[in-house]
């Protein structure tokens, strides 16, 4: 690859930065590096790029700038927090921050999921979720159970233990196996519920896959079933009415425990603090990311329900590590921070409940978008709605010839494969909704 020196402009003194070492992420690095889409600055609903022009955030940064880009609340609680204590070690040592924290997302937190692990990302806390499973069974003298449950198009991050959960067959194909006995139910994307908003008619049956596995492998071996109540990053697979509710009365009649994975889903954005209320289910474990500091610092958690939990303290001898696990960056001082800060303002806005009121007009928008022909599917469910595209040959070509041309027309948003993902932050208002579905119907017709 040549080496690629783009000025970044507007800058006090234009500066020429070498774009060879850095490789990036889930990109195409070569097309990126060919034609750069840089952005330097972000306030409220918008990015700005390094040419100086405006892009409304139509997917929140990736699901986790909830409440807009920028927050000097944020910002201010992080600087002071650094400069009174920057690091502590998370082994043996504590400071005052994490168990406040863990106070404030316990109050939000469904049941009596208030037991609260942190990590450093969603797909940590994915993998943390596993072992406290893993964990509890063996604690309950049941350490035969260490079979898991996942779904076909299910994302549950990129760590091990995450893409053997994975559904995603990109995300599994280059990487061999996985880890050993990982069982996969159907997805819920059904052709019945194609243009529905909300919760689809058809599917509820689907949740008796899980009665299957239970019947191959035997319940006394499964540990966990894990669902995301609403697939977020395969495009917003919302569940069928009836079937979340019959997942949890089949893992309370086998004894398995129900994680629901709510990296994308927490913290406002289907009209609740978590979906788990929305839909009136609530699970054993529930993992969360992205929201829980807006995205200004990273950070994941794992909340758990008091009787795992317990369980899992009471086996242990007393004096003993109870839980073997956890990171160098667990609850880290300038996270905590954030996230408390964060927190205020979901609460002092109202963030929350402006997301459920505004849901109606938001989706009714992206939903009159179905005329365009090269659109074949449009879901939806409080803040977040998924847009398929039919494919042009190679799967994931539209998409990606999609993702660039409104990012051209001032317009971010995450796409994966064919499918286009728009959730804006949750302090959006009905004239952001209006610019983000005209620069979706106007890039629409262009492809």
């Amino acid at each position: 690859m040549g080496h690629a020196e783009p000025t970044l402009h507007g800058q006090a003194a234009a500066a020429k930065i070498s774009l060879d070492e850095y490789w990036m992420p889930f990109t195409p690095n070569r097309d990126f590096k060919a034609d750069p889409q840089m952005v330097v600055r972000a306030e409220g609903m918008y990015l700005w790029d390094d040419k100086g022009n405006r892009i409304i955030d139509a997917s929140s940064g990736l699901f986790c700038v909830a409440a807009g880009h920028g927050r000097s609340e944020i910002a201010d609680a992080v600087g002071r927090q650094l400069r009174e204590l920057d690091f502590c070690a998370p082994f043996l040592r504590a400071h005052p921050k994490q168990f406040e924290f863990a106070s404030r997302i316990a109050e939000l937190t469904p049941g009596d999921l208030n037991r609260i692990f942190f990590v450093n990302s969603g797909s940590e806390s994915v993998d943390t979720a596993m072992k406290v499973a893993l964990a509890y069974h063996q604690a309950r003298g049941q350490g035969g159970r260490n079979v898991f449950v996942s779904r076909e198009r299910a994302y549950h991050g990129v760590n091990f233990g995450g893409v053997s959960l994975s559904g995603l067959v990109n995300n599994r194909r280059k990487y061999g196996p996985g880890l050993p006995g990982i069982a996969h139910m159907r997805h819920t994307h059904l052709p019945e519920n194609l243009f529905t908003q909300g919760q689809g008619a058809h599917g509820a049956e689907l949740a008796e896959d899980l009665v299957r596995i239970v019947n191959l492998y035997g319940a006394e071996n499964i540990a966990a079933c894990f669902v995301e109540p609403i697939a977020g990053s395969t495009g917003c697979l919302v569940p069928p009415k009836g079937y979340l509710e019959r997942l949890r009365e089949i893992c309370d009649t086998h004894g398995i425990l129900l994680v629901f994975d709510e990296v994308i889903t927490g913290f406002g954005r289907t009209g609740q603090a978590f979906a788990a209320q929305s839909f009136g289910v609530t699970p054993d474990v529930m993992t969360m990311a992205k929201g829980l500091t807006n995205g200004a610092q990273p950070m994941g958690a794992v909340a758990v329900s008091e009787r795992i939990h317990d369980t899992i303290m009471g086996a242990a001898p007393e004096g003993a590590i109870e839980f073997f696990h956890g990171y160098t960056y667990s609850g880290h001082p300038a996270a905590c921070a954030a996230g408390i800060a964060t927190l205020d303002i979901y609460r002092d806005e109202g963030l929350f409940e402006r997301a459920r009121e505004l849901s109606p007009y938001f989706l009714d928008a992206l939903f009159a978008l179905k005329d365009v022909p090269v659109v074949a599917d449009i879901r939806g469910y409080g803040l977040m709605a998924g847009i398929d595209l039919r494919a042009d040959g190679a799967p994931g070509r539209r998409g990606q010839l999609f993702q660039r041309r409104l990012f051209d027309h001032g317009l971010n948003l995450k796409t994966t494969g064919d499918c286009a993902i728009v959730a804006p932050p949750l302090i959006a208002g009905k004239e952001h909704i209006d610019m983000i579905a005209d620069v979706l119907r106007r890039t629409l017709v262009t492809l």
